[in-house]
């Protein structure tokens, strides 16, 4: 699928799933465009009721070697990205969301490297480009920079052999990574449709695929926060956990195959973690729902136990998602109480 892709000429197929995007959508794109040769954007138009396609189409006319774009019904961000992994003509391929943006010095450097291996051979690509990315509150004027140094080596093709050890706080998340398309193909990526925070499954389901990683030591991604209706907000996430739960489940159905099961142990190791943090984070979720959520939390931990009981024992008994289990309503606030002055601590490093 490379060789077809390089025949075309992209380096890169950026894909952006849009909604309702108007109001924003102009930062990302024209941030997208400071890099033209080898790049190919596609603009999903996930059946928005305002401006956001008609922008779009806009843009298409205007830089018609670069943009294409996609109009459908709505699916939500995994039928987007779906939509665009589809058509993707270059050789690598990331998301953008529609309110982030990249920065522009780091997104040349990005470029030149890629078209650098885009002329090389096949086998000698990296499957996976590590960049940092920037949690962006510009309301407040506060950035906070997430960086991988101490995991991987700079300006070298490494294996998960090689990496460091994770912090704590730190995750290869979307924001962060630039996948060779045909590692998606290869895993099978198809990303359920109406559902929120399908970034992490994007996230993890291919890294087993995944053999040679680069680092490029470059504040890439520009993460926005700010907009009350942002799925990291907690009245959001509340209202949203059916969708949560979905995720965590699939995420744990994903660690019990045999692709997570025969990689490299450092990588195993680091998906456990990802799982357990799902895990807690939904149980988190549903005991801010009260009686009921506690109940829902008990169903959850039963589910995992009956369809993997390995992964149920590692997680209740070994890692820190079983610190959410504290049995009844008390248990519950306790687990709350600290679940949110954590994030309070967070937000003011």
């Amino acid at each position: 699928m490379d060789i077809d892709r390089e025949k075309e000429g992209k380096c890169l197929t950026v894909t952006v799933p849009c909604y309702n995007s108007e109001s924003y959508l102009e930062r990302c794109v024209e941030s997208l465009l400071k890099e033209r040769d080898g790049l190919e954007i596609i603009l999903v138009d996930d059946g928005s009721t305002d401006r956001t396609g008609q922008l779009a189409d806009q843009y298409a006319r205007a830089y018609p070697d670069v943009v294409r774009v996609v109009h459908k019904k709505n699916g939500g961000h995994g039928s987007g990205v779906n939509a665009g992994l589809m058509l993707a003509n270059g050789i690598y391929f990331k998301v953008v969301d529609s309110d982030d943006w990249l920065d522009e010095a780091a997104f040349h450097k990005l470029m030149s490297v890629l078209r650098f291996w885009c002329r090389t051979k096949e086998e000698k690509r990296p499957d996976l480009v590590v960049c940092n990315y920037v949690y962006d509150h510009l309301e407040e004027g506060k950035t906070k920079a997430v960086r991988y140094g101490n995991l991987f080596p700079e300006q070298k093709i490494c294996g998960w052999d090689e990496i460091g050890c994770f912090l704590p706080e730190q995750y290869l998340v979307m924001h962060a990574l630039i996948f060779r398309t045909g590692v998606l193909y290869d895993c099978g990526l198809k990303l359920p449709e109406h559902t929120f925070y399908v970034d992490n499954l994007f996230a993890n389901c291919p890294l087993p695929f995944v053999q040679r990683i680069y680092y490029l030591n470059e504040d890439l991604y520009h993460y926005y926060l700010g907009r009350e209706d942002q799925s990291v907000n907690e009245k959001v996430l509340v209202s949203r956990i059916d969708q949560q739960i979905l995720v965590t489940e699939l995420g744990n159905r994903f660690i019990g195959s045999d692709a997570v099961q025969n990689t490299e142990p450092k990588l195993r190791r680091y998906l456990y973690r990802n799982s357990s943090i799902m895990m807690a984070i939904s149980t988190i979720h549903l005991l801010m729902l009260g009686k009921e959520g506690r109940q829902r939390r008990k169903k959850l931990w039963q589910s995992l136990k009956k369809e993997n009981p390995k992964l149920y024992r590692r997680l209740r008994l070994g890692s820190i998602s079983g610190l959410t289990c504290l049995p009844g309503a008390p248990g519950a606030a306790v687990v709350l109480g600290g679940y949110r002055m954590a994030r309070r601590i967070w937000q003011f490093q």
